[in-house]
C-alpha cells in the first residue's frame, strides 16, 4: 500500500458549537475582568483540555455551589442548573454568570410551561448527566426521565391524555426519534416541544459523520468521555458504515494497531472541542502516511450567541 492510497476525510462542521464557545469565553473574559480565581460549577463544558488550560489561567471548578467561598464569582456551565442552585447563589451572596447554552435555557422553558399547563413530562436522556439534572430541576414534579427506547415501558404517567416530550440537546437524533415513536405507540396524544430540542450543532456533527463513515473504515473522535456529544459520534459512525470508531482526548491515544489495512481514516470531534486538538490528530496520521486530508462538509454552519447578560452589562460600563 503507497501512502497516496491513504487518505483521511475531516468532517466540517465538527469542534466547538456556538453555546460552548460562549461558556468559554464567559470564563476567560471573567478571569481577565476580575482576576483570577474565578469559580465554575462544575465543568464548564465537558472537555479534558479545556478544563485543564482554564485552571491553569485561574478558574477553580467546583461540583456544588456551596464550596465557593462566599461573595466570591461563580460561573455555570453551559449544561444548566436547576432553580435551586440560583436559589443557593443568593444564599451565599455570590455574583453569578450564568454561562448556560441558550439551547439548553430553551428547554427549561418548555418543561416550566408544560408543567403550569399540569403536562407530565417525559424528559429523553440520560441518568446523571448535568443537563438531565438541570432541566428535571425546573419541574420536579411533573418530570420522568426516559432513557432511550428500551426505557419506555416503564414510564407511568397520571393521564396518558395529557403528556409531553422533551429531550436533551446532545443525544443521537436517530435514538431520539426511536424513542418518541415508542412513547407515541403508549400514548397516542403526545405533545410535541415547540420546536426540536436536539442542539443544530450535535444534528449537524452527526450529519457530517453519516457521510463520511461510510466511506471510512476507521473513525477518530476527538472528545472527552464524559461529553455525550462525543460519545454518540462514535455510536452514529459505528451504525453507518465505520468498521471502528474510537474516542480519544489527545492524539498519542491513539493505538498503531487502529491503523492495520486502513486506507481511510474518518476524523470528527465533539462540540466542545478545540480545533488544536484536530490538528494534532491530523498531524499524528500524517506522521504515518495519512497526509491527504479531504474536508466533507454537510452543512454550513453560522450561529453565534452573545455573552451572557451579567458579562455585556459590566463590559459596556466598562466602555462607557
Amino acid at each position: 500500500m503507497t501512502s497516496t492510497q491513504r487518505r483521511v476525510l475531516l468532517a466540517k462542521p465538527r469542534g466547538y458549537c456556538a453555546g460552548v464557545d460562549r461558556a468559554v469565553q464567559a470564563v476567560e473574559i471573567a478571569l481577565e475582568k476580575y482576576g483570577a480565581p474565578i469559580y465554575v460549577r462544575k465543568q464548564i463544558v465537558h472537555n479534558v483540555h479545556v478544563v485543564k488550560t482554564l485552571e491553569e489561567r485561574g478558574a477553580i471548578f467546583v461540583d456544588e455551589t456551596e464550596e465557593v467561598p462566599e461573595g466570591s464569582i461563580v460561573v455555570f456551565s453551559a449544561h444548566g442548573v436547576a432553580p435551586v442552585v440560583h436559589d443557593e447563589a443568593k444564599r451565599r451572596s455570590l455574583a453569578t454568570i450564568d454561562a448556560t447554552c441558550p439551547l439548553v435555557t430553551k428547554v427549561h422553558k418548555e418543561a416550566v410551561r408544560f408543567a403550569k399547563d399540569d403536562y407530565d413530562i417525559l424528559l429523553i436522556g440520560h441518568e446523571g448527566h448535568e443537563e438531565v439534572i438541570g432541566t428535571s430541576g425546573e419541574a420536579p414534579e411533573h418530570i420522568h426521565l426516559v432513557d432511550g427506547p428500551d426505557d419506555v415501558a416503564n414510564v407511568k404517567v397520571r393521564d396518558p391524555e395529557k403528556v409531553a416530550w422533551l429531550s436533551q440537546t446532545t443525544l443521537s437524533v436517530d435514538e431520539t426519534l426511536a424513542t418518541v415513536a415508542k412513547l407515541r405507540e403508549r400514548f397516542p396524544k403526545l405533545q410535541d416541544p415547540p420546536s426540536d430540542d436536539i442542539c443544530y450543532a450535535t444534528q449537524n456533527r452527526q450529519t457530517a459523520v453519516k457521510q463520511m463513515a461510510a466511506e471510512s473504515q476507521l473513525v477518530i473522535v476527538v472528545g472527552s468521555t464524559n461529553s455525550s456529544n462525543s460519545v454518540r459520534l462514535v455510536e452514529v459512525a459505528k451504525e453507518h458504515g465505520a468498521a471502528n470508531a474510537y474516542l480519544v482526548d489527545y492524539a498519542d491515544q491513539i493505538d498503531e494497531s487502529w491503523l492495520e489495512g486502513v486506507t481511510t481514516v474518518g476524523v470528527t470531534s465533539g462540540a466542545s472541542v478545540p480545533d488544536e486538538l484536530v490538528q494534532g490528530v491530523l498531524a499524528w496520521l500524517a506522521e504515518r502516511g495519512f497526509a491527504d486530508v479531504q474536508e466533507i462538509e454537510s452543512v454550513k454552519e453560522s450561529m453565534r450567541f452573545a455573552l451572557p447578560h451579567e458579562l455585556r452589562k459590566d463590559l459596556r460600563a466598562a466602555a462607557v
